[in-house]
């Protein structure tokens, strides 16, 4: 049974260009990573659980900002690991220089027997559509499009 998560996809309209709002991973094994290592806030949820409610709690626990909505339901993805991803879109802002991301801990160095804990995010940022689409994980990148896709149909300039 392949692992669901759910997310937030954060967007804005900046000088007449739309931007989404996209997080990179905390830890050692993204530290070095960019282009194909930034995601939407989201996380896994159990059968039975709220994937919305998940999504808004994941999005305020990774970044200290609270998203209202309305949100609009993007069609759930299938990454290359086989996670699904259930996303919403919801117009918003949040201060990138200013998140505050729960952590968690692992060994680190491996085998060194020492425990260290690192951000879940460690950086956020608002992007222009290309760029996102450059610097999302590839199995992500259907959701820009369905945001894209859903704000053209809906009249708004994008």
């Amino acid at each position: 049974m392949p692992k669901n998560s759910a997310g937030l996809l954060i967007y804005r309209f900046r000088d007449g260009e739309l931007e989404v709002f996209l997080v990179h991973p905390g830890g050692p094994f993204w530290a070095k990573k960019d282009l194909g290592a930034w995601s939407i806030p989201k996380g896994e949820f159990e059968p039975g659980e709220d994937p919305l409610q998940t999504a808004r709690r994941e999005f305020q626990e990774e970044t200290g900002c609270v998203v209202e909505g309305p949100f609009r339901r993007l069609t759930p993805i299938k990454q290359g690991g086989g996670k699904v991803v259930h996303a919403w879109a919801s117009e918003g802002d949040c201060n990138e220089a200013a998140i505050m991301s729960n952590t968690f801990s692992i060994e680190w160095p491996p085998h060194s027997g020492k425990s260290q804990e690192f951000p879940e995010v460690d950086r956020a940022s608002w992007m222009g559509i290309e760029t996102a689409k450059q610097k999302i994980l590839k199995g992500q990148v259907p959701l820009i499009d369905q945001l894209r896709t859903s704000l053209i149909n809906n009249s708004k300039q994008v």
